[in-house]
C-alpha cells in the first residue's frame, strides 16, 4: 500500500512527454520533384511532332501537294538516298570547309578589332566608326563587288562569312571590355599591377562571358551568310544542292538541305555552350524556375 508521502513526491515530478524514435532516413521524394527535368524533356517535343503528324496527314490526303512541299516520308526517304549516294556528305563537308575559315578569319578580326577599340580611347576613335559604318551596309548586296575583287571561286564566299562573323564578335567584345568593373582596374592600380597583367588577369576575364555570346551569334550569323553565299556561281556545297533542286522543283532535297543548315547550327551552338560551362564553371548565374 502507497504511502502519503510517496504519493506526493510523484504528483510534485513532472510528466516527460514521450520522444518519438529518430528515423535517420529521409522519406523519398515523390517521383515528380525527383526528376522535374524529365518531364519537361518530353514535353518540348509535343508541339513539333503534332505539326510532323499534322503534315504527314495532309501530304498523304492530298491536301498538301507534294510540289508544294514535300511530305515527311517523302523527305526522309529522299534523305536516305542522297546519304547512299554520297551526294550529302561531299555537300557538307564542302559547307564546313567554307564556314570554318570564314569563321577563323572573320573572327579573329572581330576580337582584334574589339581589343584595340576597347583598350584605348585613340583605338576607339580609330576602328569603331568604321566598323559601325560598315555594320550598317547590307553585306549581301556586296556579292556583285566581292566577285568582281576576287572572281567566282571560293574567295568571295569565305570573305562573305568572314564579313559576317565580324561584327557579333566586334561588338560582343567590345561591350564586354569595356563592362569591367571599374573598381577592378583601380584595384590593379593599387597593387601596381602593369598593363599587361592588368589585361590578362581582370579585363580579358572579365570581357570573356559577353564574347562567349557573340561567339553564339557570330556561329547563327556564318550559316545565314553560306546559304547566301553558296547560292552565287557554286558548284558544290549546301547551297549549291538546294539551289539545283530548285531547277527541277524538287521540295524534297530544298527541305533535306534546310534541314542540314539547321542541324549543323543547333550542333555548332551545343558545342559552344558546352564551351561556355567550361570557361565559365566559377560563375553561378539564375537557371530559371
Amino acid at each position: 500500500m502507497p504511502t502519503p508521502a510517496l504519493d506526493v513526491q510523484a504528483a510534485r515530478e513532472p510528466t516527460r512527454p514521450a520522444v518519438p524514435p529518430v528515423t535517420p532516413d529521409r522519406p523519398p521524394r515523390p517521383r515528380s520533384a525527383r526528376a522535374p527535368g524529365r518531364s519537361r524533356a518530353w514535353r518540348r517535343w509535343i508541339s513539333p511532332l503534332a505539326v510532323v503528324a499534322v503534315w504527314q496527314i495532309a501530304s498523304g490526303t492530298g491536301l498538301l501537294s507534294e510540289d508544294l512541299l514535300a511530305g515527311p516520308t517523302t523527305i526522309a526517304a529522299t534523305t536516305v538516298d542522297l546519304v547512299t549516294s554520297g551526294t550529302l556528305p561531299t555537300a557538307i563537308a564542302v559547307s564546313l570547309q567554307r564556314v570554318a575559315a570564314g569563321f577563323v578569319l572573320g573572327g579573329i578580326a572581330g576580337v582584334l578589332l574589339a581589343l584595340v577599340a576597347g583598350l584605348s580611347r585613340a583605338g576607339e576613335n580609330a576602328v569603331d566608326p568604321l566598323m559601325q559604318m560598315l555594320r550598317a551596309l547590307p553585306f549581301f548586296g556586296l556579292i556583285p563587288l566581292f566577285i568582281l575583287w576576287f572572281g567566282i571561286g571560293e574567295t568571295p564566299k569565305i570573305t562573305l562569312v568572314a564579313l559576317a562573323v565580324s561584327f557579333p564578335l566586334y561588338l560582343n567584345t567590345f561591350a564586354g571590355i569595356r563592362g569591367v568593373d571599374g573598381k577592378l582596374a583601380e584595384l590593379a592600380r593599387t597593387l601596381r599591377l602593369g598593363r599587361a597583367a592588368l589585361i590578362r588577369h581582370i579585363v580579358l576575364p572579365g570581357a570573356l562571358p559577353q564574347t562567349l555570346v557573340g561567339l553564339r551569334q557570330s556561329l547563327g550569323v556564318a550559316w545565314l551568310a553560306l546559304i547566301v553565299a553558296e547560292q552565287v556561281n557554286a558548284d558544290a556545297g549546301l547551297g549549291y544542292m538546294i539551289n539545283d533542286a530548285r531547277e527541277f522543283l524538287r521540295t524534297d532535297v530544298i527541305v533535306v538541305g534546310l534541314l542540314v543548315y539547321s542541324a549543323l547550327g543547333l550542333l555548332t551552338d551545343a558545342l559552344v555552350r558546352l564551351l561556355e560551362r567550361r570557361a565559365l564553371s566559377w560563375r553561378r548565374g539564375f537557371l530559371g524556375e
